[in-house]
């Protein structure tokens, strides 16, 4: 699993990534709400590890930025509030879990391994790498919140790309995706489609997010 651990605790946060990387989990650890909203809108993550008294911002406040940025994200709360009440709060605020401190790792090993195999039996309804996002019920694209208009053959590579976010494509597998068949025609097409794709992600942003790679094929990068 990809985890995000936020904990400002020196001593725990370093042992809860010490325990969860020999687990054979990837582990980022971030002592601070600031910093752990910002690397949620530019990585993704399976499950995020939560404490709710952080030094910059109330971990409540960093779990709804969680959920507008990762929607799909699975979040364990991780905190010495532990009466009923806050509890509940907790759960009702948008957590899908909550462990109170002290704990024992083997706990918590266990329901990050319940929370995961929950996440696999739901179907993906939402890709996201970046400010970039497809709701995959409606086809809706949209790069800061703002809709993106594309034809049906734009959207089938944007999501074939976002699907393998970070990963080269090459022209071959974009062609046989799109018309799911062996390709043995020329991929100078895929350029095409790729460069009115292009133009219509960056219109009105600094940054592109499709690199052609040459000789290969191209990749969609986290902006």
């Amino acid at each position: 699993m990809d985890l995000l651990v936020v904990e400002d605790d020196v001593v725990l946060g370093k042992a809860l990534v010490k325990g969860l990387t020999e687990g054979g989990h990837v582990c980022i650890w971030i002592q601070n709400g600031c910093e752990a909203v910002e690397r949620c809108k530019n990585q993704l993550f399976d499950i995020a590890v939560l404490d709710l008294m952080l030094p910059d911002l109330p971990g409540l406040q960093v779990l709804r930025e969680f959920r507008i940025h990762q929607p799909s994200l699975a979040v364990l709360i991780l905190s010495a509030l532990g009466t009923v009440e806050e509890r509940v709060h907790g759960l009702n605020s948008g957590a899908d879990d909550y462990l109170v401190k002290p704990f024992a790792f083997a706990e918590l090993v266990a329901r990050l391994s319940v929370l995961e195999r929950r996440k696999v039996q739901s179907p993906v309804t939402r890709l996201q790498s970046g400010s970039l996002a497809i709701e995959l019920t409606s086809r809706r694209v949209t790069r800061d919140d703002s809709d993106i208009d594309l034809t049906p053959t734009e959207y089938k590579l944007l999501e074939f790309l976002m699907r393998n976010a970070g990963e080269v494509v090459t022209r071959r597998m974009l062609c046989e995706h799109l018309w799911e068949s062996d390709w043995e025609g020329v991929t100078n097409v895929i350029e095409v489609h790729i460069n009115r794709l292009r133009n219509k992600l960056n219109k009105g942003f600094d940054s592109g997010l499709i690199y052609t790679v040459r000789g290969i094929g191209y990749a969609l990068r986290q902006n």
